[in-house]
């Protein structure tokens, strides 16, 4: 089943496509940051809900130790480095970065109620890095 993208109405069919063709699941960060936790053994759920109840999908889901990362990409969820409005459709991008923005903290605040390790990371952050952190904390919490 596939979902419908809103987009805002373009002026250009150009930007119309660049806005179709982002991607929510796979992206680059997102699979370099995969391989590289796989590589350490690890074994992940990918783009799922970390609570059934809960109408929010991590990009990797460690159930057994209840962490649960996010890869943010910095236009997407309004990186404070990177983030800039559009030129053209200013009130739209601001009010979709806001809400996203918002229901980022809403979902990290959801789920460590439930005793979950929220981690989140930016795009532009070292994948080697994140997968550190991310290795480290699973293994923290599955051996206490």
């Amino acid at each position: 089943m596939s979902e419908k993208i809103s987009t805002p109405k373009s002026r250009s069919s150009a930007v119309r496509n660049v806005m179709l063709a982002n991607r929510g699941v796979d992206t680059g960060p997102e699979k370099r940051l995969r391989s590289i936790v796989h590589k350490a053994g690890l074994r992940y759920a990918i783009d799922v809900r970390p609570e059934a109840d809960i109408n929010r999908r991590a990009d990797l889901v460690f159930r057994s130790a209840k962490v649960a990362v996010f890869v943010h990409g910095c236009f997407w969820h309004g990186c404070p480095l990177h983030y800039k409005t559009p030129k053209s459709n200013k009130p739209y991008w601001s009010d979709k970065v806001s809400r996203n923005r918002e229901r980022d903290e809403e979902t990290k605040r959801l789920l460590r109620r439930r005793g979950w390790k929220v981690i989140v990371f930016w795009e532009h952050q070292s994948p080697q890095s994140s997968a550190r952190t991310t290795v480290r904390e699973v293994k923290k919490r599955r051996n206490p």
